[in-house]
């Protein structure tokens, strides 16, 4: 266990402006550094499924520029297919090819193929995306499993709301090791909005129920006391509480209003 946190630590050193706990620089037991993992875990797991909806409407953008001749193409832009090729006709297959290895806008290579089944451009009400995976690479984590995200339209405040859901999510490293991930959120565009063509301003609130199965076999489950406040550019969690249970320790939490994390009564913090 403990040569998979390390790995996992120094994959969250040095990536791209995440905010997330990867160091124990004080004396700790095994104890916490077994849940510590897990949480390390569960905070990689959730990054690369919540950029996975951000590089989705993107590449829906892209694919709408393409057809109304607004192309936004770019070293950092895969290689994106539309069948049927025109504006009007639904439902459509986009496929994003990745190919061996593209560098992208969020600073992140990934590789493979991602394949949407679409009912209606991402920015419109009731419009619904299904996200599938093949042999798809987030860096070194294959991706697998599959997520819907679907348009709600505005809240109360005035706020377009998307429902996402991860159904069989896997991160798998290059040894085997995998990580299982479930997800139904409600992510809340609170800013950006006004340039619909670049999702690289936009910033949101997460909201969600998340579960699902660490690399030891341990379950995860988690609720946000407070939603999280999403930057895409630099990438960054701003602020917001995460509660976890992990087995049956209750009461781990991520805050990243203060730059903290507590596990097993211990608060450390990552800034």
């Amino acid at each position: 266990m403990k040569k998979i946190i390390v790995l996992i630590c120094t994959v969250l050193l040095v990536a791209c402006q995440r905010n997330e706990p990867i160091t124990n620089p004080d004396p700790v037991d095994d104890e916490f550094l077994f849940y510590a993992g897990i949480l390390n875990e569960y905070v990689l797991t959730n990054e690369i499924f919540q950029d996975l909806v951000n590089n989705t409407g993107n590449a829906i953008l892209i694919a709408e520029g393409a057809l109304t001749g607004k192309t936004n193409n770019s070293k950092s832009t895969p290689t994106i297919t539309v069948e049927p090729f025109d504006f009007e006709t639904f439902p459509k297959t986009i496929t994003v090819n990745y190919g061996s290895g593209t560098l992208c806008e969020d600073g992140i290579i990934r590789s493979g193929v991602i394949v949407i089944e679409s009912t209606g451009w991402f920015w419109e009400q009731g419009s619904k995306q299904t996200i599938s995976f093949n042999n798809y690479f987030h860096d070194i984590f294959k991706v697998e499993g599959k997520q819907v995200i679907e348009n709600f339209g505005q809240n109360q405040n005035g706020f377009i709301e998307f429902r996402v859901i991860v159904e069989d999510g896997l991160v798998e490293f290059d040894n085997g090791i995998s990580i299982t991930f479930n997800e139904d959120s409600i992510r809340t565009w609170i800013a950006g909005y006004g340039t619909s063509s670049n999702i690289w301003d936009d910033e949101y609130l997460l909201d969600t129920y998340q579960f699902g199965v660490s690399s030891n076999g341990t379950n995860y489950l988690l609720v946000f006391d407070e939603p999280l406040h999403y930057v895409l550019a630099p990438r960054a969690i701003k602020s917001g509480i995460v509660n976890l249970q992990i087995g049956s320790v209750s009461n781990i939490e991520i805050n990243y209003s203060n730059g903290t994390y507590t596990i097993l009564g211990i608060t450390k913090s990552w800034n």
